[in-house]
């Protein structure tokens, strides 16, 4: 049974071979190749099934040096798609980093313009003070020549009007007694002498008149340049509240825009330069504790408000407000959450990052203590300095630094030179910003720079 049941399989795999062969018959009939010598002739027979294979073999060689050609076309125009793409990439950034460098320049002009500006108006807030006590002086001396005018006018006419009730006084005791004194050769008192007191109590009496008229004219031109002195006390004191408000505004702008509390940042700066004495301390014209006039309250605001600007000076010097690198640069990175360069994934970016050549110096953007100067893990070599109000500077993957820890350092000092140290891709200059321990945008400050100075 078991060898019928294979004939059985024998026979259909014969009839499917016999199917088979007589179809490829049909496309590819049995056909002789003859080779033929000078002393022999040979024959080769190929198949059905060897033509199919043959057939097949050149159909996959022609579809693959088609797809081949097809994928180097491709390659080819993809490839100087994107050659022109980098070309006018490059052109854009090329336009770019002049766009930026011409921002650069005339910010730099416009901060050395603010700076001419606020120096004039320094100097020009220092002579109208001058002027302005000066003619604050002119008009209490003024004030006080005034009173003694009055004064003096008011003794002269009580002594005219005295004069005037001694002249009635003799008049009638001259019409009373002028017989008497006309019949009486032996008296003390002859009629000449009365004569002649008459005559001087007249006289002085016009003399005061006279007087009293020249007081009065004096009074009234006293009083005309006291009102033009006023006016100009009045033009002065708007012309320096314009130009205080014009000086303290930008720079009270630029702290809040940096995010620095202002009152307290001024409180500091008032306990460190607490002495006393100078043009600045409230004006006082009284010493007997009268109540200050309006001028003089104005004058102490404009004090003030100078104080004020003065203090700002001061925390503007020691603060972190100016560029740390003042060679060619290129920003590569800003403040705020980026992908990291060596892992790929979202980290936060605590600073900016400045690329130049290496070896470019780096600067101190404010006075301060230097905190730390050595390696500092990823940072590479790292260099700390803590400023005034609880602000911090970094500059980090230096290649050489130029101080020492606990050296004091003032702004635009150099203290190091950029390089590639630590977890980097790149020559560059990792520049951070610290308030209170936390990170801020130092983009913040060096902007707020550029609008002032």
């Amino acid at each position: 049974m078991e060898q019928g049941r294979n004939k059985g399989y024998q026979n259909v795999r014969t009839r499917l071979a016999i199917k088979i062969h007589s179809v490829l018959e049909n496309y590819f009939p049995e056909r002789r190749v003859f080779l033929k010598s000078d002393t022999d002739t040979r024959f080769i027979r190929l198949r059905p099934g060897t033509q199919l294979v043959a057939f097949a073999g050149c159909t996959a060689l022609v579809a693959w040096a088609i797809i081949a050609t097809a994928i180097l076309l491709m390659d080819s125009i993809g490839s100087g798609n994107f050659r022109e793409q980098a070309k006018r990439d490059q052109s854009t950034y090329q336009a770019r980093l002049s766009d930026l460098s011409a921002q650069r320049n005339g910010r730099a002009e416009e901060a050395v313009a603010a700076q001419e500006r606020f120096n004039a108006a320094l100097k020009q807030i220092s002579v109208m003070q001058s002027e302005l006590l000066a003619s604050e002086t002119h008009r209490r001396e003024l004030e006080t020549g005034i009173e003694v005018i009055q004064s003096t006018l008011r003794d002269t006419m009580k002594q005219r009007e005295e004069a005037r009730v001694k002249l009635a006084a003799i008049e009638g005791s001259v019409a009373e007694g002028g017989t008497a004194v006309a019949q009486s050769s032996g008296s003390s008192a002859p009629i000449s002498i009365l004569a002649d007191a008459l005559a001087r109590t007249a006289a002085e009496r016009d003399q005061v008149v006279i007087d009293a008229q020249d007081a009065l004219i004096q009074a009234e031109d006293l009083t005309q340049k006291l009102a033009v002195m006023r006016d100009q006390n009045d033009a002065i004191f708007r012309q320096l509240e314009e130009a205080m408000t014009v000086s303290v505004a930008p720079l009270d702008k630029m702290f809040r825009s940096a995010g620095m509390p202002t009152d307290r940042m001024l409180e500091t700066v008032r306990r460190g330069y607490s002495g006393q004495g100078g043009p600045l301390m409230p004006l006082s014209f009284s010493t007997r504790g009268e109540e200050q006039t309006a001028d003089t309250m104005r004058a102490n605001r404009l004090l003030n408000q100078m104080d004020r600007l003065n203090m700002y000076r001061i925390a503007a010097q020691k603060a972190p407000f100016a560029n740390p690198v003042k060679n060619a640069f290129r920003f590569t990175s800003q403040f705020g959450f980026r992908r990291d360069p060596k892992t790929g994934g979202r980290r936060m970016h605590s600073g900016v990052d400045f690329a130049a050549s290496s070896g470019t110096p780096l600067y101190s953007t404010a006075d301060g203590v230097v905190t730390h100067a050595g390696w500092g893990s990823g940072y590479g070599r790292l260099v700390k300095i803590q400023h005034e109000f609880g602000v911090e500077t970094r500059y980090a993957h230096l290649s050489k630094l130029r101080v020492k820890v606990g050296q004091r350092v003032s702004r635009g000092q150099h203290i190091g030179d950029m390089g590639a140290s630590g977890r980097v891709t790149g020559v560059h200059l990792h520049y951070e910003v610290r308030i209170g321990g936390k990170a801020v945008n130092p983009m913040i400050f060096i902007k707020a720079a550029n609008d002032v100075f």
